[in-house]
């Protein structure tokens, strides 16, 4: 898969989802299902969005026990998605095991993406609330490199640290960066922000947005413009 625009749909029922998809009536843009729809609609409601063509980033965060991750990976890997996720922090032994989890009996699996420290964490978040006193991104680098090693695809990081990320683990070691703001517009609770054009000069693979297009009176010429930002 090339560099591609992931819509965050945080709905919270099937019913609003769908009157948002609806709208597209050319491109079907690739869409991230987070906990709040999946755990509204459960399951189903990724195999609806699936039905319709589109590319699923399965959003879930998990963070357990290998033991207990493996098994939720193997259920997940059930669900037709193209990516899924698990948070960097559970170790590497962690995502070896999810990993084992998700591999189907064909040898086929979704792509594998860890979540080195989330876009709404700041430096000062880090040291108060988790009591890491490193800085942020050599945090960031040490995460992907343990997920490097465990195998996964990539990780989930800010477009602020994509470029440093493929510095550490190769090009191909996939960057997917949420925190992705047009230039005009509001950031919210994101602390580490860029527009589309910039996550693309600093090498992004993909990247992740929601309200900006989600919450745009016009969805669908949001969604365009980040495109051409971005992809073209």
């Amino acid at each position: 898969m090339g560099k591609d625009v992931i819509v965050a749909c945080d709905f919270s029922s099937a019913q609003q989802v769908f009157d948002f998809l609806d709208k597209f009536t050319e491109r079907k843009p690739f869409v991230k299902i987070g906990m709040e729809l999946f755990y509204a609609e459960g399951p189903q409601i990724v195999r609806e969005i699936k039905k319709r063509g589109h590319k699923i980033f399965l959003d879930l965060k998990l963070h357990d026990i290998p033991n207990t991750v493996k098994k939720a990976m193997s259920v997940l890997s059930n669900l037709d998605v193209d990516i899924t996720n698990l948070h960097a922090g559970g170790t590497t032994r962690m995502m070896e095991a999810a990993l084992e989890g998700l591999m189907r009996e064909d040898g086929t699996r979704p792509l594998l993406i860890a979540v080195t420290q989330l876009t709404s964490t700041d430096q000062q978040a880090m040291e108060d609330d988790l009591l890491i006193k490193e800085p942020i991104d050599e945090v960031v680098i040490h995460y992907a490199k343990n997920a490097a090693k465990a195998g996964l695809d990539g990780v989930v990081c800010s477009p602020l640290e994509a470029g440093k990320v493929h510095a550490n683990c190769g090009e191909k070691f996939l960057t997917i960066t949420p925190g992705v703001r047009f230039a005009d517009g509001d950031i919210g609770d994101q602390k580490r922000v860029m527009t589309p054009l910039q996550a693309k000069e600093i090498g992004s693979d993909y990247i992740v947005v929601g309200r900006p297009v989600t919450a745009a009176e016009d969805p669908v010429a949001a969604y365009n413009r980040c495109v051409a930002e971005f992809c073209d």
